[in-house]
């Protein structure tokens, strides 16, 4: 079991959210901490997985990537094997950048980037229309952001 969280500690997580790409003596600076108890604290949370990787945001639009969809999908028949095989699909779809399983009229939400509507299309006739798994999909199309983070709330 992992052991409660401190002050020093929730720092360190805040701080890492922010920005990850910190060296060890600015993150040290930052929580008002030496180095090297920095460095031992950060390897403990990413050992006990708190921190599970550390990632760069990329922008979608520079990417040609800027068209975003959230597909609500309802499998044909809501079984064991049927979610699996779905799920196993949607883990090589490269569109798909994130998948949850929900409650409700639908089975799963999937967040979803293309190059444009005729891109996202393709990939809905292509790919998951091959799927037979799949009983049927509603897409809801995003029109502008207005929040995005990846910051959890702690503490």
């Amino acid at each position: 079991m992992t052991e409660q969280l401190d002050a020093i500690d929730i720092a360190i997580l805040r701080t890492l959210q922010q920005d990850a790409s910190l060296t060890n003596k600015e993150l040290a600076a930052r929580v008002h901490l030496s180095p090297t108890p920095v460095f031992e604290r950060v390897k403990r949370l990413e050992s006990q997985g708190y921190i599970r990787r550390y990632v760069a945001v990329l922008d979608a639009e520079k990417l040609d990537r800027g068209f975003m969809a959230f597909c609500y999908i309802k499998l044909n028949q809501l079984s064991f094997e049927n979610a699996n095989r779905f799920m196993e699909a949607v883990n090589h779809m490269d569109e798909v950048v994130e998948c949850y399983n929900i409650s409700g009229e639908y089975d799963f939400l999937l967040k979803i980037h293309a190059a444009s509507m005729k891109a996202y299309q393709s990939f809905v006739l292509r790919i998951l229309g091959e799927l037979e798994c799949i009983g049927s999909l509603h897409s809801s199309f995003v029109m502008g952001e207005v929040k995005n983070t990846y910051a959890i709330p702690i503490g």
